[in-house]
C-alpha cells in the first residue's frame, strides 16, 4: 500500500464515534499500557516472558539458561519487567523465582505468540 492509501482524500469526522472512543481513552492507563508493551519490546524479556508463560514460574539461573545469558544479565531485564509489573518475584532461601504479575498478562503474551504462529502458518 502506497502512502497517499493511508490517508483520507477528504476530512471528515465522524464526531459520535469520536466521542465515544474518547470516553474509553485514558491518557494515564494508555501511558501504563504502552510501558507494558516497551517492556515487552526487547528480544530477551520477549523470551524470559514466553518462558513465564510456558512455566508458572522459573528462578533467575532457569532463566538464564533458556537465555543463554548470564545471570546478570537475566536479573537485568527481570528487574526491567518487574518495575513495569510484567513479573513479581518470590525469593525462598538463596533462591529467587520470578513468574508473571498475573493472568492478564500472561494471555497478553499468548496471544501475541498465536497471532504470530497464524501469521506464519504454524497454527498448532
Amino acid at each position: 500500500m502506497t502512502e497517499a492509501n493511508h490517508v483520507c482524500e477528504v476530512e471528515s469526522v465522524d464526531a459520535e464515534k469520536v466521542n465515544h472512543a474518547k470516553e474509553f481513552i485514558d491518557t494515564e492507563a494508555v501511558v501504563k499500557v504502552a510501558a507494558i508493551f516497551k517492556a515487552l519490546g526487547d528480544a530477551n524479556r520477549a523470551r524470559i516472558v514466553r518462558a513465564l508463560s510456558i512455566e508458572d514460574e522459573l528462578c533467575v539461573c532457569d532463566l538464564a539458561n533458556i537465555m543463554e545469558v548470564s545471570t546478570a544479565s537475566a536479573s537485568h531485564h527481570l528487574r526491567s519487567l518487574s518495575r513495569q509489573g510484567v513479573t513479581k518475584s518470590r525469593k525462598m532461601g538463596k533462591m529467587v523465582y520470578y513468574s508473571l504479575d498475573d493472568d492478564h498478562i500472561k494471555q497478553i503474551v499468548d496471544m501475541a505468540f498465536i497471532h504470530q504462529e497464524e501469521l506464519n502458518g504454524n497454527v498448532k
